[in-house]
């Protein structure tokens, strides 16, 4: 639902000079999107990093100017806002430190689902890639039939996720690097279409904002931050791709490569990925499902006694409630549950390791012993 929040929230965006983390200082300092554009310049000048030039351009009248024009473009296109303090904006972006403050999204996607896997690779995807993504998205949808399916929408690799998660009626939501006035490339229209239906296009960026190069490079990250883990299917030694594993390691994200013959070029990214110990080698679906800790176990659950809580910190026990009666949680879903970085989960975790109440497992799966 828009407000008058959604003009404030869109005009924040606007302001030269003020990036994601300024702006949450911003929100943090004066507290309310409105009172921003409000507040004096006396009380402006208070907050630390904020120069006259740049209150200068928060009272610039163009920037109310751009976002009125730009939320006229929302609601005539029924486009949803996700403000980084909605319940609706993908909570696994706000574990990034660079996650945008606000995105545009048109669709039917639930960004917080349970499960989600982003998929990249080359534009120029080869035959072997093809059947390999094709079987694997096919696979995973019939064990997780709730499971969504990220990627960027561009040629090759993202393509041919986008389009076997549609054939095997998973969600599946695409990353744009450029407003939602357009589709790019424009052979994908149909596509992203039918993406709609049970999925979503989903950017950071405004209205009438092309493509250019370097706005790729800032989706990858939305790409790699969306999802519990990243698969690259196919990659030349240079590309995207590779960009967006490191982005993904950088976030703690589980990394899958599709491995290849030495002489493959397009191969040449993924096994370099997997020797450098950067990215898991992508065997099949089983071994995915089991390195996530995804794979459905039938042994009856035994909750542990809360004795074995005692002496453990505030924080160690938050951690050991969310763990227990289950066989085991990814540490990035993990830090979802209990909204806590994961930088800062990890602390609490190896503390609880020392103390052999949890054991680590891989794929970053931690259960209680």
């Amino acid at each position: 639902m828009l407000t008058e929040k959604s003009l404030y929230r869109i005009a924040l965006t606007q302001i030269k000079g003020v990036g994601i983390t300024l702006a949450k200082n911003l929100m943090q300092a004066v507290g309310d999107e409105k009172a921003i554009f409000r507040e004096s310049v006396r009380n402006l000048e208070k907050i630390p990093r904020i120069s006259r030039r740049l209150i200068d351009e928060i009272r610039n009248p163009q920037v109310i100017r751009r976002a009125e024009e730009e939320l006229a473009f929302v609601e005539k296109n029924k486009l949803r806002l996700l403000f980084f303090t909605d319940e609706d904006y993908p909570s696994r972006l706000n574990n990034c430190i660079d996650a945008p403050i606000l995105l545009y999204a048109k669709g039917n996607a639930d960004f917080n689902r349970q499960k989600i896997v982003s998929i990249v690779g080359t534009r120029k995807l080869t035959e072997y890639g093809q059947e390999f993504c094709k079987k694997f998205v096919h696979q995973l949808s019939e064990k997780i039939p709730d499971l969504m399916i990220v990627s960027g929408l561009a040629y090759g690799a993202d393509i041919c996720a986008h389009r076997a998660s549609l054939s095997a009626n998973l969600s599946t939501v695409g990353v744009l690097a450029h407003g939602l006035d357009r589709i790019y490339p424009a052979v994908h229209r149909k596509t992203a279409i039918e993406m709609l239906e049970k999925g979503a296009l989903i950017t950071e960026f405004a209205s009438q904002t092309n493509p250019d190069k370097h706005n790729f490079v800032k989706r990858n990250r939305i790409v790699a931050g969306m999802s519990d883990a990243l698969v690259v299917i196919e990659s030349a030694e240079k590309g995207g791709a590779l960009i967006t594993a490191e982005i993904a390691n950088s976030y703690f994200r589980e990394v899958f490569a599709v491995p290849g013959r030495n002489t493959d070029v397009m191969s040449a990214g993924c096994n370099r990925l997997i020797a450098d110990n950067k990215a898991v080698l992508l065997r099949n679906t089983q071994t995915f499902l089991e390195q996530l800790g995804w794979e459905t176990s039938t042994k009856a659950q035994h909750p542990r006694q809360r004795e074995i809580f005692l002496n453990l910190s505030e924080d160690e026990e938050k951690v050991c409630n969310a763990l227990n009666g289950t066989d085991g949680m990814q540490v990035n879903r993990l830090a979802i549950e209990l909204n806590i970085p994961v930088s800062e989960l990890f602390m609490t975790l190896l503390e609880l390791e020392m103390k052999n109440v949890i054991q680590a497992s891989p794929g970053g799966m931690y259960k209680l012993l």
